[in-house]
C-alpha cells in the first residue's frame, strides 16, 4: 500500500519548534475532536493527526490538550457532543463526517472549525469556495463524490456485464453522494439500486431485502456507521456471494474484494497542519479547503477467488495492495 511518510515526532519537533505564541505566553491549545464513529476505530486517524502536531511543536500535556468526542455511528448524537465542545471553549474543533461537520456548524459561528473529511463542503453548505471559504470552516474534502464514479468504473471492470448494483448509503449523511453514484450508474448503462441503511442493526436485516433486488454487485458509500460496521457488511456481502467494492481500507483489512478511496490517514495530518496555522493567527476564511491527492486501491485476491472472479490486469496494475 503507497502511504504517505511522515517523519518521526522527534526529528519534526526539533525541525519545527514550539510555536511562538506557546513559547511566549505558556498557553495550553485546546482542540476539540466531533467524529460520528469511534475512537478505537479512527485510532490510526488520530495517531497521524498527533504525529503531524507533534512535528509541529504541539505536545500533549505541554501545550496541548485534545477532547474527543464520538458518536459511534449514532448522528442523533452529535449536536449534544458539538454544544459539549464549544462549551469547552477549544481553539478549534476538527469535524470529520457530513453529519459532524454539519453539527459543529451549527453550534458555533466564532470557533474555527477544521474539516477533516467532507464529501462536498460547498454543496454541504460549509464553505462558499474551496479557494475561499469565507466563514469559519476550512479543511479537506474527501471526494467522496468524484470517488463514486471510480468504484462503479472498477467493478463495471471485474464484472463486464454488469447491469444492477446495490448502494448501500445512509439518508442522513450520502444524499450528495447517492446522487453522484447514481449518476455514475447511468454513464455505464448501470442500474443503481438503493439500499438505505440507517443503524447497524439493518446491516443484517440487508440480506433478508437485498436478493429481491437481483443486484450482480454492490458498492458501499462512505460512512462512519459503515466503517464501525466493516466487518458485518464484508460478511453480508459474502454471503450473497456479491463482489462489492468499498469506500475504506478498514472493509479491505476485514476481507472486502477491494477498496478505493482517499487515505484518511493523510486527510488527517493534513488537518493538522490546519489547525497549526489557525493557532498562529491564520483566519479559516482565508485558507483554501484542499482536495486529498494520495489514493488507495486495495484488493483481496484470495476473496475474488472465493468469488469465482478473475481480477483483471487493467486492475492488477493499478492495486496499491494485493491481500494474497
Amino acid at each position: 500500500m503507497k502511504r504517505p511518510v511522515l517523519l518521526g515526532s522527534a526529528l519534526l519537533g526539533v525541525l519545527g519548534g514550539l510555536p511562538a505564541a506557546a513559547q511566549q505566553s505558556g498557553k495550553t491549545f485546546r482542540v476539540g475532536i466531533l467524529v460520528g464513529a469511534t475512537i478505537a476505530g479512527n485510532r490510526p486517524e488520530f495517531d497521524a493527526f498527533r504525529r503531524t502536531l507533534s512535528g509541529l511543536g504541539y505536545r500533549e500535556g505541554t501545550n496541548l490538550e485534545i477532547v474527543y468526542r464520538a458518536a459511534a455511528g449514532d448522528y442523533s448524537r452529535l449536536p449534544t457532543f458539538a454544544a459539549d465542545l464549544v462549551r469547552a471553549k477549544p481553539d478549534v474543533i476538527v469535524a470529520s463526517s457530513t453529519p459532524a461537520i454539519a453539527a459543529a456548524q451549527r453550534a458555533t459561528t466564532s470557533i474555527p472549525i477544521v474539516m477533516a473529511q467532507s464529501a462536498d463542503p460547498i454543496a454541504s453548505g460549509f464553505v462558499a469556495s474551496l479557494a475561499r471559504p469565507g466563514g469559519n470552516i476550512t479543511g479537506m474534502t474527501s471526494m467522496a463524490e468524484d470517488l463514486v464514479g471510480k468504484q462503479f468504473q472498477l467493478l463495471k471492470e471485474l464484472v463486464p456485464r454488469l447491469q444492477r448494483v446495490a448502494v448501500m448509503r445512509h439518508t442522513s449523511s450520502t444524499p450528495l453522494t447517492w446522487r453522484a453514484a447514481e449518476s455514475a450508474a447511468r454513464a455505464l448503462g448501470v442500474q443503481a439500486l438503493e439500499v438505505d441503511v440507517r443503524g447497524a442493526d439493518q446491516i443484517d436485516a440487508a440480506s433478508k431485502t437485498l436478493p429481491s433486488l437481483r443486484a450482480e454487485a454492490m458498492l458501499v458509500l462512505l460512512d462512519a456507521l459503515f466503517v464501525i460496521n466493516a466487518s458485518r457488511i464484508v460478511r453480508l456481502a459474502a454471503a450473497l456471494r456479491l463482489p462489492a467494492v468499498y469506500p475504506d481500507s478498514t472493509f479491505a483489512a476485514a476481507g472486502g474484494l477491494m477498496a478505493y478511496g482517499s487515505s484518511s490517514e493523510w486527510t488527517w495530518s493534513q488537518a493538522a497542519t490546519y489547525v497549526d496555522r489557525i493557532l498562529k493567527g491564520a483566519k479559516p476564511a482565508d485558507l483554501p479547503v484542499q482536495r486529498p491527492t494520495i489514493f488507495e486501491l486495495i484488493v483481496n485476491l484470495k476473496t475474488a477467488h472465493s468469488l469465482g472472479l478473475t481480477v483483471p490486469q487493467s486492475i492488477f496494475v493499478r492495486a496499491d495492495q494485493i491481500i494474497r
